[in-house]
């Protein structure tokens, strides 16, 4: 194994390659590389004759396919066995945190939905809960369901391809297909809920920036209508299926106790037996007022990791069909020019609308002092935003406590003794999104 390379180990090597290489002159490359090794404090397992008998190290990523996103992944391999596994991150890096400092909270918004791609509402969610309940502002209730609802789309958009993209890595690929289909029937959604199909921007601070209408609430009722059997024809297609449970079922295997000290969340740490939800442990939005299940499994590998995603769209679907039956009525942001953005026919007919509006364009809602943390259960985990504020109308210090970065602290432990063939199967299995690891 070795960890250092330099010129004179690479030409040593080369030389020792060569079939017609004497003994004495083999014995003096031989001792040439052992020399560098020691001066670096480098172990070296060689084989004379048997090259299959060598550990060699294998860069997987960052332009991979099966890597979903740049991600780097160095491999030690033993013939087809991992002897380990270090991933590398930052291949996306984009100083969003540091950024956020020069911007107020309302222009941050759209760089959130580029942290999480695949559910960018959940990520315009939990900004304004912080800077919310560091403003101490209150959100009306119609407000209120309505992010959770989009919320609850966004975590079954982000699952399919999860889901999809898992089944894809096995060798299959019809599912990924059809996962991809409901996805394109959630953007239609989308855009006629905000306007936009992916990158949303749709919340505000104080609430959200337009109502349902009529065919958005009509749209969700009928895709949730024939979403619902299609989980089901899902199921029956992959639980039992043996070439799939063969690729999944005891890979990537970790322990409740090693998942909690990694710091795995969401989906991947319920999957190891540790009941924890944000949604139910810490109510926020209206979660409280909705019955649903958190599901669990014990098994801690690749399998469980895909049955959790499975049946938390089926819990998503529980938690919408709620929300939709029981959406109160009201305005969708609160009514404090100095704290939201007022609406458009306020700006167009009101001169304080227009000088209201020009001040949270110009210097942004001025939050107190102090600071403040606040989480959300998102698709992959807990997303959870830290502000420090210095009473101006951005903040002084912004962190994002990111799942995908945390999840993949555990790829190393669990990719150490698996196939070269099932670290594919890992790294979809933890579903991470680089985009939001490299932030």
């Amino acid at each position: 194994m070795i960890k250092h390379s330099s010129v004179d180990v690479v030409c040593g090597f080369e030389q020792l390659r060569k079939p017609t290489l004497k003994p004495k002159e083999r014995k003096r490359y031989r001792k040439k590389i052992y020399e560098v090794l020691e001066d670096r404090d480098t172990t070296i397992i060689m084989d004379d004759d048997d090259p299959l008998e060598q550990r060699m190290v294998l860069n997987m990523g960052p332009q991979h396919p099966a890597t979903h996103g740049v991600l780097r992944v160095v491999l030690e391999l033993d013939g087809e066995h991992v002897t380990k596994a270090v991933p590398e991150l930052g291949y996306l890096h984009r100083a969003m945190e540091k950024l956020a400092e020069n911007k107020s909270y309302h222009e941050f918004m759209p760089y959130t939905d580029r942290l999480d791609y695949m559910s960018p509402y959940s990520n315009n969610t939990a900004l304004c809960l912080a800077v919310e309940k560091l403003a101490g502002i209150e959100v009306p209730e119609r407000a209120t369901y309505i992010r959770t609802i989009a919320c609850e789309l966004a975590r079954i958009s982000s699952h399919l391809l999860s889901i999809g993209a898992l089944v894809m890595d096995t060798g299959a690929i019809s599912v990924f297909l059809w996962t991809f289909e409901e996805r394109e029937r959630l953007y239609d959604i989308f855009d006629l809920m905000t306007g936009a199909r992916f990158t949303i921007s749709h919340c505000r601070v104080g609430g959200v920036a337009s109502d349902f209408s009529k065919d958005c609430v009509q749209a969700i009722v009928s895709w949730l209508k024939a979403f619902k059997p299609k989980i089901e024809e899902w199921r029956k297609l992959l639980d039992r299926n043996r070439i799939f449970i063969e690729r999944l079922e005891s890979v990537g295997v970790i322990s409740a106790e090693d998942a909690l000290q990694i710091g795995f969340s969401g989906p991947n740490l319920r999957a190891s037996g540790v009941d924890v939800d944000l949604r139910r442990d810490e109510p926020y939005m209206a979660y409280s007022d909705f019955e649903f299940e958190v599901p669990i499994l014990e098994n801690g590998d690749s399998y469980a990791r895909y049955l959790i995603r499975m049946q938390e769209m089926e819990q998503s679907i529980r938690i919408i069909e709620q929300a939709l039956r029981n959406l109160p009525k009201g305005d969708v942001r609160t009514d404090d020019a100095k704290r939201a953005f007022p609406w458009k026919d306020e700006i167009y007919h009101s001169m304080e609308g227009l000088i209201h509006d020009f001040m949270m364009t110009d210097t942004g809602i001025e939050l107190p002092k102090g600071e403040i943390y606040h989480a959300i259960e998102a698709p992959k985990g807990e997303l959870g935003f830290y502000i420090q504020s210095d009473g101006k109308g951005m903040p002084w210090r912004l962190k994002i406590r990111s799942p995908s970065f945390c999840n993949l602290q555990a790829l190393s432990k669990l990719c150490e003794g698996s196939m070269i063939a099932d670290v594919v199967i890992i790294i979809g299995s933890i579903d991470p999104v680089m985009g939001e690891a490299d932030k």
